[in-house]
């Protein structure tokens, strides 16, 4: 009887912890789908344009720029003992694997020889020592790797993906009794990003059409089998740079199998008490960093299945996936008191980002992008003929509108403040703006004080500059959204980028969050929607 009474609760405790997982049921499935809509690469072959050397120079990003100083030529043709080291430029922005050849030239090869590589997405990485390392991540993202070559006169393939526009070669070791030239090399580069076919209007401002092409460029190196946030470093993905990817990819290279997998690899790897990670990976197998949960993130899953939606009538994904959204949003509406406002304060408190700026105080913008998120899932809810199941939504985010309004909002100086400390952001007056707490005239007022007041938190990373441009564009400041993308990405154009960075700050070229600015990805997923706005928005920026 003892045995048949442990059997039970044995049961139960299977029972329990099994039931415990939301998507168990559709977990499976969801991850096949990903695997079937997984893209296929494609690849080309790349090889180096010509030899450069780096120039210190006081106007250029970060204090260098490369000058042409050879052909490959007169490079593969030369005993690189001569040369100890060489710089080569691939003459653009690339994501592959790097591959070269030696040749010896005289004698007979009798040891090996030692070689560094170093690889490059702008100049200053080559020119800044990487050790002794003082960054906050590892130092293993930067891209250097030591090759000992001990078989001559055949292909050697650095196993590891690198993203890059130089490469600098040292010769570390070699034997004095031969000697040999270094040549062939090339990167085998890809990509998921087909071709674009939407052609500009003559009228466009050059700038604008050099922005839209490295807008195109930094999207394609981000676009592999998932859309990766870095190509570079972190190269996973992240739900905040997969929203602004996939909004790009619409109105480019439409690729919208990729959009579908990356929503079916988050769903299937949420945690089990359904909230999303804020990012996966796919590699070994695909799984989600455990324990990452970044809730404005999470919430920008629904604003993003939505969007594929529309852009793709694929009701069954949608259907599909609409658990995920209602539990996003079961999830952050725990984080509201009741009066309807954000205030973790009584529970643990979430991790949130909207920009690179441990300076901002993000309780009006969770606000803002709360109300945004309901309003976007009740769109969705409709286009499902799901409205019953979450009627409530809708007065969930009238009321928080209102909240919004009495409780951040002071009108005679017409901004939003907030926290404890009354803080005047470009943030919370973006957000308020986009979730339609405001009337275009108020949110072009908002906008307008916080442009005129120096102290005001501004934003640090193209992340929350597409936002403030959405704002204006929302509270019909078209002439000013325009100036700004003109004013903020062709800074970057205008400063050497071959894609578009992590983070920008006009005043800083070297702001990092990182404590040490060559592990900033200069090709980051975030910084690519101005071909969004270029191509959605032609009357504003196309003229």
């Amino acid at each position: 009887m003892r045995k048949v009474f442990i059997a039970i609760l044995a049961g139960l405790f299977i029972f329990t912890t099994s039931a415990q997982d939301v998507y168990k049921i559709q977990r499976n499935s969801w991850l096949e789908k990903a695997e079937k809509a997984k893209p296929v690469l494609f690849e080309s072959v790349c090889s180096p344009i010509c030899v450069v050397k780096s120039v210190s120079d006081s106007n250029a990003f970060q204090g260098w720029k490369m000058q042409r100083s050879a052909d490959m030529d007169s490079l593969y043709n030369v005993s690189l003992k001569l040369r100890k080291q060489i710089i080569a430029d691939f003459g653009r922005h690339l994501t592959g694997y790097f591959s070269f050849k030696l040749n010896p030239i005289s004698s007979t090869p009798d040891a090996p020889v030692r070689l560094k590589f170093t690889f490059a997405e702008v100049p200053a990485e080559l020119n800044t020592p990487f050790d002794p390392y003082p960054g906050v991540l590892s130092r293993a993202w930067l891209q250097d790797e030591i090759v000992t070559i001990s078989e001559f006169d055949r292909e050697i393939t650095i196993p590891r993906r690198f993203a890059f526009r130089y490469v600098k070669v040292e010769l570390l070791g070699s034997s004095p009794y031969f000697d040999f030239t270094i040549s062939e090399m090339k990167c085998i580069a890809s990509t998921s990003a087909g071709s674009v076919t939407e052609k500009l209007a003559e009228m466009t401002l050059p700038i604008i059409k050099e922005i839209n092409r490295v807008s195109l460029e930094t999207l394609k190196e981000c676009m592999q089998t998932v859309y990766e946030d870095g190509p570079k470093r972190d190269r996973r993905l992240w739900i905040g740079d997969f929203y602004l990817e996939s909004l790009a990819n619409t109105y480019s290279y439409k690729n919208d199998s990729l959009t579908k997998r990356c929503l079916y690899l988050l769903a299937g790897l949420a945690a089990e008490d359904g909230r999303l990670h804020a990012d996966v990976f796919e590699t070994p197998k695909p799984h989600p960093q455990l324990g990452v949960h970044c809730l404005d993130y999470s919430l920008l899953f629904n604003s993003t299945l939505l969007e594929y939606f529309k852009a793709t009538n694929d009701k069954e994904t949608a259907l599909d996936l609409w658990p995920v959204v209602q539990n996003q949003i079961k999830y952050a509406l725990k984080y509201f008191d009741k009066k309807s406002i954000f205030n973790p304060a009584e529970k643990e408190s979430p991790w949130l980002f909207f920009d690179w700026n441990d300076k901002l105080d993000k309780t009006v913008a969770m606000q803002g992008l709360m109300i945004f998120s309901l309003n976007n899932s009740c769109e969705l809810a409709r286009m499902l003929n799901k409205d019953q199941e979450v009627n409530e939504w809708a007065t969930v985010s009238q009321r928080m509108a209102k909240a919004a309004r009495n409780e951040m909002y002071v009108p005679s100086r017409g901004v939003f403040l907030s926290g404890t400390e009354h803080q005047l952001s470009y943030m919370s007056q973006v957000w308020m703006i986009l979730s339609g707490v405001t009337s275009p005239n108020e949110g072009q007022k908002a906008l307008k004080i916080v442009l005129q007041t120096p102290d005001a938190i501004y934003p640090g990373a193209p992340y929350a500059y597409h936002y403030l441009i959405e704002a204006m564009i929302k509270c019909n400041m078209n002439v000013e959204a325009k100036q700004l993308l003109i004013d903020y990405w062709g800074g970057m154009v205008n400063k050497g980028a071959d894609t578009f960075w992590e983070v920008y700050d006009p005043k800083n070229d070297y702001l990092t969050p990182y404590k040490f600015f060559p592990a900033n990805s200069y090709c980051h997923a975030w910084s690519c929607t101005p071909v969004y706005f270029i191509q959605k928005y032609p009357g504003i920026f196309q003229r």
